[in-house]
């Protein structure tokens, strides 16, 4: 049967992030996706000034429970980007009342970069994360926020022993599988590491790295991270398919010489990812 999925983000008009990347990678293997918006943006906030914000969470709950009258579940449960510290407490709630006995979990812990809280956030996401975390089956991390969730120093470089120190670490929240991007132990290569705590692997996806900053990459990596475990990936081989299919997009745009903060041409990437995970 057709996979369903439930994608909890936020909806930026204009810059390839968020639900505007989650719907097509999703869909485009295979997988309905329901989407619940947690705010509306007139462009991602990375690089932009003077957007346009719109908090959702009034509205969040009156549209699940017209869900839940019609019965509705789903396969995987994937959030993001959320607009306010209530929003993190109601997806909580739309876990327990949405998840069917085999539902996967998928919570990208969106807060900060680069050792900064991004904007419209502040450190008290820390805690409603963490506790968000804790509902989890897959969180994927970037090194900023596993190391705020962990209420450790952030360290733009750490060593591979303290990049499976963060792994252990953000295990211990609850989440089975662990999964932290913008991982590097060499200039020039730039990735991914994850855990599995159920049996103990550690695994790492590389590829070159590219000296400039791509806004939506992140939900590039996740919401094909997720097609590819819905898709009967093993965690490894999910996160080298993310990082090649990020990767090849970074490329393409680059190649087009388009403007970074509109996001990366991940569309005319989507065959390669299709036929990796057997739709093409």
């Amino acid at each position: 049967m057709q996979k369903r999925a439930l994608a909890i983000h936020d909806i930026s008009c204009i810059g390839r992030c968020s639900l505007t990347v989650c719907l097509p990678i999703l869909s485009a293997v295979g997988i309905e996706t329901v989407v619940l918006p947690t705010a509306v943006l007139s462009t991602q906030t990375g690089g932009m000034t003077g957007f346009t914000f719109h908090d959702l969470t009034s509205e969040m709950t009156p549209i699940t429970d017209h869900w839940k009258a019609l019965g509705q579940t789903f396969d995987v449960i994937y959030s993001g980007y959320l607009g306010s510290l209530a929003q993190a407490k109601l997806v909580e709630e739309i876990i327990h009342d949405f998840k069917k006995e085999r539902s996967l979990v998928v919570v990208d812990p969106v807060m900060a970069d680069n050792g900064e809280y991004y904007s419209l956030m502040t450190p008290e996401f820390t805690d409603e994360m963490r506790s968000l975390c804790k509902n989890a089956d897959i969180i994927t991390p970037n090194l900023t926020e596993a190391a705020f969730l962990l209420d450790r120093p952030y360290y733009p470089h750490p060593s591979e022993k303290e990049v499976e120190e963060l792994l252990r670490g953000l295990a211990a929240l609850g989440a089975k599988k662990v999964v932290i991007t913008g991982v590097s132990f060499e200039g020039n290569s730039l990735g991914a590491a994850a855990y599995d705590s159920e049996t103990g692997e550690i695994s790492y996806a590389f590829t070159d790295r590219v000296n400039a900053i791509f806004h939506g990459t992140g939900d590039v990596f996740g919401s094909s991270l997720v097609a590819s475990i819905m898709s009967g990936k093993k965690l490894s081989e999910a996160i080298r398919i993310a990082m090649d299919f990020t990767f090849r997009a970074i490329k393409r745009t680059l190649a087009a010489g388009t403007d970074l903060r509109f996001g990366v041409q991940f569309e005319l990437e989507l065959p390669y990812l299709m036929r990796e995970l057997g739709v093409l």
